[in-house]
């Protein structure tokens, strides 16, 4: 390796002149040589490395180039094979590798030697330079298509290069350039700049392809084609006349025909289906395949290419009917606001992709009816629960007998209109099989800078969605792909509040069960609290589908009693004869005890239909130190488990415990409810209380409830889902909830009247946890571990009610 003045490295390489082509980078290219020279310098770099620098000829007459006719910049490249060939002449298959710039000939004897340095400029993707790699992949694209000489396939590995050094280098090579326009690329070391250059290129060849293609056309013989078109369609009348003549089906055709330019289709589309209605005429009336065009034809004329729905843009109206409809859910209601003001200062806007994820019951699917309603737009579902099948979305190909478009199609055509409100239901259900990914279909369908030219497989021409208003349900987001969640809007719909669950009841559930039971407010009456008890008691749900249940149950009852009594009757439901209509109470408070006992503490847990309370007991007994971890525990929940147990060791000191206590015992942690699955991090400061506790004989507070990962060293880390579990906590009746002092953002996400109601207290520390979630140390509940009998002791502590 050597260095120049400006003490950059070089080296010395044996150099081979090419008449008539250019090599570049990344570029495989076979070679005939046949020059004495050049078979010399190959040799030679077979025999250092199997490098050598290529480089082009300024003349490609000159048999033995010297210095003056040889470019200054070439490409080092390596040699993949070399074959002699029987006429003495070498064939070679090169790879380019970098970039080259010739400082000086070292050698012009057997073999012309140069000395070298690489020339490269390393740059970093921007949003511009991405927008412009784009563009010219575009553009290449076009030019695809106009040159015939190029393959088609070619564009698909165009379009996955994400390095623009590579992809210039790539697309100047499929170019049918001059070869001075190829050199002056190569030399050009700023891959932007190259990237500029290569696009003036493009558009002027294209340019030139599109004239060739005009001059083409124009030298086609128009008046023959007509008579041509004349003679054969006089021809197929005067068959039809002679076999007894078809005027109904002629007439068919022509409305078909009609149809097809009334439907005002994209250019692409009518051109395809008149291609097909002339196949259409030319088939005999009894044929399978006329059958199977005829029905295509139907489907293109009957999508709402240019039909769409007149928008209602006034915000007051459309506020007006999102309350009527919805008691809370603020924030999706300010998003649809937001999306009406905009609209009515642009024109022309892309239409939201917004996912709405929160548990069952909450009002996702019922919301985006009222967004229909509110914009004055169509309404369309369609449920992904279960699919499977890439085709459900893009549809089967013709070649299918019995094929269909994809249900994306079929909406639309159900909708009438190219402007819906377009709801994916239950978009986390989806899976996936052998017949393909439906969610990675669904990539180009909730992309708004793709689904202009959505493309199904059946239609085999782009439909524009561009216009549709796109909304998703979810319940959870871990099982939707990351590539589909990114093209979406995510908006959290957590679980109701007691008091938001009794307005919703009073405000919606409870006149629309009088409705469906045929029954009217006179006929039925709930007296004072008597919507918070049966909330309280008979439900336990973060959204409000039970509750209907329970109103319903309570309306068909009366309505039997009317049925009997007479149309007259009036029934009055208080918290008293609730029991009547419902039976006994299903639910009590989910606190961990009736009174603050050892080893019982209380947890908050994540579930996929809201919050819930989670209990954890604790319990020793007398064995050789073996940790019992059962309740159906996942590997995160028991590693979190061995985390509490270390860090209880670890301060067994602080805590009054002998320093192997541990040794003497074994400690079992059991969460109840053991055929329900459960794992998380989040439990940790929960299990490590109740081992504090057991082991301590220190009862916990149950008023008290709790959720945050323990570290080793007793650190309390954040958690997710802190909104839900309050909620489960407010529900639980729970007083007091300990909660990471990193998730302290989230709080503002509660509701205030939940704020007030609890008292939620931040920690940084388990030290933190212990001191306000156990009770203070008694003379009950203090022993010498090492000299008394533990099971004995356990049964003489655990029994005193701490209240």
């Amino acid at each position: 390796m050597l260095f120049n003045e400006k003490n950059q490295k070089t080296r010395v390489i044996p150099l081979l002149s090419l008449r008539d082509v250019v090599v570049f980078p990344h570029m495989i290219v076979p070679l005939f040589v046949g020059r004495e020279k050049s078979v010399n310098a190959l040799e030679a770099a077979e025999k250092h490395d199997s490098q050598i620098l290529l480089v082009s000829q300024k003349n490609a007459r000159v048999d033995t180039p010297g210095p003056d006719e040889i470019n200054d910049v070439g490409v080092v490249a390596e040699i993949l094979q070399v074959l002699k060939l029987p006429d003495g002449t070498v064939k070679v298959l090169a790879e380019g590798q970098y970039r080259a710039e010739i400082i000086r000939f070292t050698s012009q004897k057997k073999y012309l030697e140069v000395e070298i340095k690489e020339v490269t400029q390393p740059v970093e993707v921007t949003r511009e330079i991405e927008a412009l790699m784009r563009s010219l992949c575009s553009k290449f694209e076009e030019y695809i298509k106009l040159n015939v000489k190029v393959p088609a396939e070619t564009i698909l590995s165009v379009t996955s290069i994400e390095d623009p050094d590579r992809l210039a280098d790539l697309v100047i090579s499929h170019l049918s350039v001059k070869l001075a326009d190829k050199q002056r690329i190569l030399e050009i070391i700023d891959p932007v700049e190259r990237l500029h250059s290569l696009a003036n290129l493009l558009d002027s060849e294209i340019e030139i392809l599109q004239i060739e293609k005009r001059i083409r056309g124009r030298v086609r013989n128009q008046l023959e084609k007509y008579q041509k078109e004349y003679y054969l369609n006089e021809q197929m009348k005067a068959i039809r006349s002679e076999l007894g003549g078809k005027d109904d089906e002629r007439d068919e055709l022509h409305k078909l025909r009609d149809k097809i330019k009334e439907a005002k289709m994209s250019k692409e589309a009518q051109e395809k289906a008149l291609n097909e209605l002339k196949r259409l005429e030319n088939m005999p009336p009894m044929s399978a395949e006329g059958t199977v065009v005829l029905n295509y034809i139907d489907w293109l004329v009957s999508l709402p290419w240019s039909k769409s729905s007149r928008e209602k843009l006034i915000i007051s109206d459309a506020e007006r009917i999102l309350n009527e409809d919805h008691y809370g859910l603020e924030k999706v209601k300010e998003r649809i606001i937001e999306y009406l003001a905009v609209r009515r200062l642009v024109k022309k806007i892309k239409g939201p992709i917004l996912c709405f994820v929160g548990p069952p019951g909450v009002g996702k699917t019922s919301l985006s009816k009222s967004v229909a309603r509110c914009m004055g737009r169509k309404f369309v579902r369609l449920s992904l629960g279960g699919v499977r099948d890439e085709a459900e979305i893009r549809g089967h190909r013709r070649t299918y007998i019995g094929a269909l478009p994809g249900r994306i199609i079929q909406s639309m055509k159900k909708a009438k209109s190219k402007n819906p409100v377009f709801l994916l239901d239950e978009t986390d259900k989806m899976s996936t099989d052998f017949r393909g990914d439906p969610s990675a279909a669904l990539l180009e369908v909730l992309d708004p800078e793709q689904n202009n030219a959505f493309s199904d497989h059946y239609l085999e021409v782009e439909f524009d969605l561009s216009e549709v208003f796109f909304i998703t349900t979810a319940n959870v987001l871990h099982r939707i792909p990351q590539p589909l969640m990114d093209r979406m809007e995510v908006i959290q719909i957590p679980g109701y509040t007691e008091e938001e669950k009794s307005k919703i009841a009073e405000k919606f559930l409870v006149p629309k069960q009088l409705k469906a039971n045929g029954l009217t407010p006179g006929n039925l009456k709930f007296s004072g609290t008597v919507l918070n008890h049966l909330i309280r008691k008979y439900t336990r749900e973060a959204g409000v589908r039970n509750l209907e249940r329970e109103l319903a149950n309570v309306c068909r009852k009366v309505a039997r009693k009317i049925v009997k009594d007479g149309k007259k009757t009036a029934v009055t439901v208080t918290a008293k004869n609730l029991a009547k209509f419902l039976g006994p109470p299903r639910y009590k408070s989910r606190l961990a005890g009736e009174t603050h006992e050892v080893g019982l503490s209380t947890g908050l847990a994540w579930t996929e239909v809201g919050g819930d309370i989670l209990v954890t007991e604790a319990t020793i007994m007398d064995g050789k130190g073996n940790l019992i971890l059962t309740g159906n525990l996942g590997d995160v929940m028991k590693e979190s488990a061995q985390a509490a147990l270390s860090y209880i060791r670890s301060k067994s000191r602080e805590l009054g415990l002998p320093k192997n206590f541990y040794q003497k015992l074994e400690i079992h942690i059991h969460v109840p409810e053991g055929a329900i699955p459960k794992d998380g991090p989040s439990a940790g400061i929960t299990m490590a209380t109740a081992l504090a506790s057991a082991l301590t004989r220190r009862p916990v507070r149950r008023d008290v409830a709790m959720t945050g990962e323990i570290t080793l060293r007793g650190r309390v880390l954040p958690i997710g889902g802190l909104k839900e579990k309050i909620l489960a906590a407010h529900r639980a009746e729970i007083r007091t909830v300990i909660i990471p002092r990193e998730n302290e953002n989230d709080i503002n996400e509660i509701p205030k009247k939940v704020r007030s109601a609890l008292n939620i207290v931040l920690v940084d520390h388990m030290d933190e946890v212990l001191k306000e979630a156990l009770m203070p140390v008694t003379e009950e509940s203090s022993f010498d571990l090492e000299n008394s009998d533990y099971d004995k002791t356990y049964q003489q502590t655990s029994s005193p009610s701490y209240q």
